[in-house]
């Protein structure tokens, strides 16, 4: 009783955060006036401003921020042979299983895990039925034990480039931004003169045909990812893992995500990546249970050498300080070894709009409860609503207007709103995160002041008009 309860509670958790998206205009279902697609979505007007500060954070702290990281916007459609080099074309698959019985395909790796020959009981034609496992797993949607046998399903999404469907013309969409890194390391690292150890950095759209896609945006076929490779000399690389493992958990802790929500969670050396001698995963509790939010890999210097080899050219580093063991003098050339950030800005969205979420029972002085989204104010969409008490009094609406203008100039999201009773319009506010209203009243036609009220705790100051822009910037970058 107690597992359904809490089943219960993650789901109904999970309608709750995909009810506040459709109604407050986060998320959509793609195509949805035409039944929608299944794994798409569509971002809206809060949900593409959530997105873009999530990565806009990201790109601050891992570029803007350090000398040593540089960024790189590299092609979605790459050569076949970087995917072939890689080991994506031939290598890059699950293993899928489909239920003779409900006709879902499935993981074989993420299915219900039984002792081959038991005997199980499961749903079929709305009836309670037995059999005999004949493989170490169950569908997972209906639990049969009627399943096809395992075979391999490749993951990268083909097309065509140029008016002639050929086999001469295949490429791939690319199903990381990783590779893009590596087969431009020289050019980056001559072009900028970096000597290592230094990162190159890209955010963009990658695609996965997967087999099996859920939890909403947390995976799906197309989504954005934000990945930094860290070359650095070979005898670093174990400091260096150490080093990125503990900056990006602290990442996620100053951007407002709860710490109790979050873990950083060793590899075992059965899970790890054939290519990595390491690697860290930083999980957060979602409803479903922990998963992976972010991965932070030591992959050595395989890439580097899979396409040195596959290409022919040769992209060592040269460093003329460097000695070497062979001759002992001055001057070696090596393969820089990669520390790999990773993680998903798409499942990124989704952990903070689920860490964000909270519900406030009605309270003394308060007869309605309230949902408001306790996004940090870097990342919240809007950052100041600006609110005329009276709808009807010009003068009111046209000072609102004045102020919201006021904050655009200063780079500031500021959104008017006019509609409805002021406390209705501060709870729409609260769904959105917005973390500041400021009223316009009477009030401020005699003194040139307006109310601002905070988000979190509700409370209520009375500040200068020509203060407003400096007091939200402030509180922004606190």
């Amino acid at each position: 009783m107690g597992d359904k309860k809490k089943n219960s509670a993650e789901s109904d958790l999970m309608q709750k955060i995909v009810g506040l998206c459709k109604r407050r205009g986060f998320v959509f279902q793609s195509s949805e006036i035409y039944g929608g697609l299944k794994s798409a979505y569509d971002y809206g007007p809060l949900g593409v401003e959530l997105k873009r500060n999530v990565m806009a954070e990201w790109w601050r702290s891992m570029v803007h921020e350090r000398e040593d990281v540089v960024g790189l916007d590299a092609s979605i459609i790459m050569s076949p042979k970087v995917w072939q080099a890689s080991g994506h074309v031939g290598g890059f698959s699950d293993p899928l299983v489909d239920c003779k019985d409900c006709k879902t395909r499935f993981r074989a790796d993420k299915a219900p895990v039984v002792e081959k020959g038991a005997e199980v009981k499961y749903r079929a034609q709305g009836k309670t039925v037995t059999g005999v496992a004949n493989q170490p797993y169950v569908c997972p949607e209906c639990g049969s034990p009627n399943l096809s046998e395992e075979r391999e399903f490749n993951l990268l999404f083909k097309t065509n480039l140029g008016p002639v469907d050929t086999g001469d013309s295949t490429v791939y969409l690319r199903p990381e931004t990783a590779q893009a890194m590596f087969v431009n390391f020289l050019n980056v690292q001559s072009t900028y003169r970096l000597k290592p150890p230094f990162g190159i950095a890209q955010q963009g759209k990658s695609f996965r045909n997967e087999i099996t896609v859920e939890h909403f945006i947390f995976r799906s076929c197309e989504f954005e990812q934000m990945e930094m490779e860290y070359f650095c000399p070979p005898e670093e690389a174990p400091n260096w893992l150490d080093y990125w493992k503990q900056e990006r958990f602290d990442w996620y802790v100053r951007l407002g995500c709860k710490k109790e929500n979050l873990r950083l969670r060793a590899h075992e050396d059965d899970e790890l990546a054939h290519y990595a001698d390491g690697c860290y995963d930083v999980e957060y509790k979602y409803p479903w249970g922990w998963d992976e939010l972010e991965g932070i890999a030591n992959r050595t210097n395989y890439d580097l050498k899979k396409h040195q080899e596959a290409s022919g050219k040769k992209l060592t580093y040269f460093d003329p300080v460097k000695i070497n063991p062979e001759t002992g003098k001055q001057g070696v050339h090596y393969l820089p070894y990669v520390i790999e950030p990773a993680a998903g800005a798409t499942r990124t969205v989704l952990m903070f709009l689920l860490d964000a979420y909270d519900e406030e029972p009605p309270s003394e002085g308060r007869k309605d409860g309230r949902v408001v989204l306790r996004l940090h104010p870097r990342l919240a969409p809007i950052k100041v609503a600006l609110l005329p008490l009276v709808k009807k009094d010009e003068w009111l609406t046209g000072k609102a207007r004045e102020i919201v203008k006021d904050f655009l100039r200063n780079g500031i999201n500021a959104f008017y709103d006019e509609k409805d009773a002021i406390g209705r319009r501060y709870a729409r506010q609260d769904e959105a995160g917005t973390p500041f209203c400021i009223t316009v009243d009477g009030q401020t036609k005699e003194d040139g002041t307006v109310t601002i009220r905070y988000r979190d705790d509700m409370r209520q100051d009375r500040i200068k008009l020509e203060e407003a822009v400096h007091i939200v910037t402030s509180k922004i970058r606190e």
